[in-house]
Formats: structure tokens, C-alpha cells, sequence
């Protein structure tokens, strides 16, 4: 959290390249260690049956970041870019030291080490397809992520305003997204919750790259601006059934499958951008994020069986 919060400071210092390099380095490794970590650790101290609603608060930080942005963010860069990154910085520093006291003193009675048994590594067939899935899932989420403002904006004619209203909903969607995605793995089970966030997206991401009708692109970006944040309570949630109750495996797996996420945003910001600049076709892009959303679900299904 400190160096999370010392990067966005930094970042208000306009020094070079490098300078600016390093510090949104640091940044992304305190992002995913954060990830990685916080849900484990506090998790285990939560009653079984409130796993998935207690996971869901946790990543309702990720839905609240992405309102900050296109909120926060713009009222901030009327006083200045410098002023942005300090007001981001003030604003990570009053809520660092909020939590600093909170976490856990000392992990829960399941979590305790065993002198004589070992971490296991975490295998089996559906966890592996669980880390392709999420990965894929990652991809498929960036279509929205990083052009729904442009497509709306310029593919669509219909201006920054507009498209700004539409990342707007998007933030609302993801406000609301970990908490009713882990009610929904706590009632019908994560494997089948997985399943049918998986549906979903691949349903509402490949819609756009047929139609552009208001009410399908209002309900496209509620929904998939949901998922985003929506699908780690999910996956945290499924690394437990499939792993059980060993803490350590626990944390291993979901480093994975956090790593996996990461790799798939960072295969399709490249490639999509790649592709877009080669055609300028936004259809593609989402018909290419609605494959990959398919073959998630395709490869979990396929792999789960006979799986927990």
C-alpha cells in the first residue's frame, strides 16, 4: 500500500521517461501483490457461507478505482496533471492509513503451517483450466477496458460526452459487480457462477461487433463494467473449492491465476492494439474478445468435468 501510494506521488514529479517507467512499474507489482494477497489473508477469518459476499466487498476497491476514473480523475485535471497525481496520491494515503490497522494480526486456525507437511503445488486439470480460462477471460474483458470510450466517441460519431456517459455506466457496473458475483457464487456454486459469467460476457462483448443499438450498448457496458471486478470474487472463490482448505496452496494458486489475468490484459493490449491500427475495425476487436470469452467457457467445461 506505501509504495502504491508513494508511486502516484512520484509520478506528480515530471523528471524523464525512466523516472515515469519505474514508478508505474511499482505500481503494477503493488496492484498485483495487493491482489494476490489481500483476499487470502482476511478470507479464512470469514465464515464459509459469506466467502463469496465477504470476497466481493474486498474487490469492490477495483469497481470503486474505476468510477474514481472517470470521475475523480477529470474534476482533477481542471487544476492540472502535477495536481491530479497529488490529489491520487492524497487520496491513496488517507485510505492506506484507514486500513493500515485492520489486517489480521495472525492468520486463521486452517492457515496455521504444519511442521511435517508441505505446501502442495497446486495441480489438477481444472485448476489449470481454471488459470487458461481466467487468462482468456482477461483478453476478452479488454475491448471495453480500453476502446468503448473511442468506439463510442469516434467509431460511432457520437462524441466525447457521449462516450464519456458510457464509461460512467461502465463504473456503475463495476461498483456493484464483486458484491453480486460473490452472492451469486455463494448460492449457486463458483464453478457454475464461472460458467455463467463466462456465457454472459462472450454474449454481451460480441454483441457490439454487430450492433451499436443503444440498449444493447447501455446493458454492455453495465454488465461487462460488472465482470471486471466481478470475476476475481468469482475465480477466488473457485481456487477454493478446487484447492480446499490449505492456506498456502491457496495463495500459490490464486498467484497463478492472478499471473494468468495480467498475461491475457497484456497479450490483448498489444494485439488489439496491433489489429485496430492495422484495420480500424472495432468490430473485430470485439468479435476477437467475444472468441476468447467462448473459448474460456468452452475450456471449462470441458476440463471440469469430474472436477470439484
Amino acid at each position: 500500500m506505501a509504495l502504491a501510494t508513494a508511486s502516484l506521488f512520484a509520478c506528480a514529479m515530471p523528471l524523464s521517461f525512466a523516472w515515469y517507467f519505474v514508478w508505474r512499474l511499482a505500481a503494477g507489482v503493488a496492484g498485483g501483490v495487493l491482489m494476490v494477497l489481500a483476499a487470502p489473508t482476511i478470507l479464512p477469518h470469514v465464515r464459509p457461507e459469506r466467502r463469496g459476499v465477504a470476497g466481493g466487498v474486498i474487490f469492490t476497491g477495483v469497481g470503486l478505482g474505476i468510477a474514481a476514473s472517470g470521475t475523480l480523475v477529470p474534476l482533477l485535471l481542471r487544476w492540472g496533471l502535477v495536481q491530479t497525481w497529488v490529489g491520487l496520491g492524497v487520496v491513496a494515503t488517507v485510505l492506506t492509513a484507514a486500513a493500515w490497522n485492520f489486517w489480521p494480526a495472525a492468520p486463521a486456525p486452517g492457515d496455521r503451517p504444519v511442521a511435517d507437511v508441505a505446501a502442495p503445488a497446486p495441480t489438477g486439470r481444472p485448476l489449470k483450466a481454471l488459470y487458461v480460462a481466467y487468462g482468456l477471460d482477461a483478453f476478452g474483458l479488454v475491448p471495453h477496458m480500453v476502446f468503448l470510450v473511442d468506439f463510442v466517441a469516434r467509431g460511432l460519431g457520437r462524441g466525447l460526452d457521449t462516450g464519456g456517459s458510457y464509461w460512467v455506466v461502465f463504473g456503475a457496473g463495476a461498483l456493484v459487480g464483486p458484491v453480486l458475483a460473490g452472492a451469486l457464487g455463494d448460492r449457486i456454486g463458483f464453478r457454475a457462477a464461472l460458467r455463467t459469467a463466462f456465457a454472459a460476457q462472450a454474449l454481451l462483448v460480441g454483441i457490439l461487433a454487430v450492433t451499436a443499438a443503444p440498449g444493447w450498448l447501455l446493458a454492455s457496458s453495465l454488465v461487462i463494467g460488472a465482470c471486471v471486478p466481478g470475476m476475481v470474487p468469482l475465480t477466488l472463490g473457485r481456487v477454493h473449492e478446487l484447492v480446499g482448505s490449505h492456506g498456502p496452496a491457496r495463495t500459490a494458486a490464486w498467484s497463478r491465476a492472478t499471473a494468468s489475468f495480467a498475461l491475457g490484459q497484456a497479450a490483448a493490449g498489444y494485439g488489439l492494439s496491433f489489429v485496430y491500427a492495422r484495420t480500424g475495425d472495432y468490430a473485430m476487436l470485439f468479435a476477437l474478445g467475444a472468441t476468447a470469452l467462448a473459448l474460456a467457457l468452452a475450456i471449462d467445461l470441458t476440463a471440469g468435468r469430474g472436477g470439484r
